[in-house]
């Protein structure tokens, strides 16, 4: 009896390796290589996921820039710095007539108009914004992205976009230089 088991177990451990080395082979040997420059414009990108952009998320735009079917402007949240660092990294030159630059913001409910709808969470990328049918919603402010989804969607007009206040985690100190002038 501990001889077939034995014996079993031994089958199994074979099998395993010879089936991990077929694996470990095939993924050498068949391996694609991607787009560096698609790594490096992916890094840039906020990766938030947010599809203010047009795409599914950072790596569909990541991989649009490269291919050259996406203007370096294409990330609305990532601003001027950001679509300057792809237009150097993609050799582009970029025109920041239409680029916006604006502070960070979060979604804020206010209760009393809140009905309970649940169309702004189930547009909510980030899963930021909590509740139920018929219940009044809350905001999470750390998992928000500020892409202004749920504020668009709203029917009663209970959301508002307030800037993000600044706490001791995302205080900066201010350039001197751009202080005095």
């Amino acid at each position: 009896m501990l001889a077939a088991i034995g014996t079993a177990i031994g089958s199994l451990a074979l099998l395993g390796l010879v089936l991990g080395g077929i694996l470990g082979l095939a993924s050498h040997y068949l391996k694609v290589e991607g787009n560096p420059l698609t790594a490096q414009a992916l890094a840039l990108l906020p990766g938030s996921q947010c599809g203010q952009c047009g795409y599914v998320g950072c790596g569909q735009a990541a991989e649009a820039l490269t291919a050259g079917t996406a203007p370096p402007t294409v990330c609305p949240p990532g601003g001027r710095a950001v679509a300057e660092a792809l237009g150097s990294l993609l050799g582009k030159t970029v025109d920041l007539a239409g680029v916006a630059e604006k502070a960070p913001t979060v979604a804020h409910v206010n209760e009393n108009l809140c009905v309970g709808c649940t169309k702004c969470f189930k547009r909510c990328p980030t899963d930021a914004i909590m509740g139920a049918n018929n219940m009044i919603h809350s905001v999470f402010a750390d998992a928000c992205i500020g892409c202004e989804k749920c504020f668009e969607v709203c029917p009663t007009e209970c959301i508002e976009m307030r800037p993000v206040a600044p706490t001791l985690q995302t205080w900066f100190w201010p350039n001197p230089a751009l202080a005095t002038a």
